[in-house]
């Protein structure tokens, strides 16, 4: 298994991975049904929208902190 990169720079990447658990823990902000996008209410597709972003953050985390190496070696 690979371990992040050493340091706290490395670790400081980490922090992003709390942002969609924070947007989605806010619930009173998002529980309205004004605006609507393509006919589903804010609730909705604000929720599949922190989907999207949380994907982004993870592989920007995960390119960030993998280790400097030559690559997978073949087993």
């Amino acid at each position: 298994m690979a371990q992040p990169a050493s340091g706290t720079a490395g670790n400081r990447w980490l922090w992003l991975l709390i942002l969609p658990w924070i947007g989605v823990l806010l619930v009173p902000v998002y529980n309205i049904d004004e605006p609507r996008l393509l006919g589903l209410p804010f609730f909705y597709w604000y929720q599949l929208l922190w989907v999207l972003i949380s994907a982004a953050l993870t592989a920007i985390v995960y390119l960030k902190t993998k280790p400097k190496g030559k690559g997978l070696k073949a087993s």
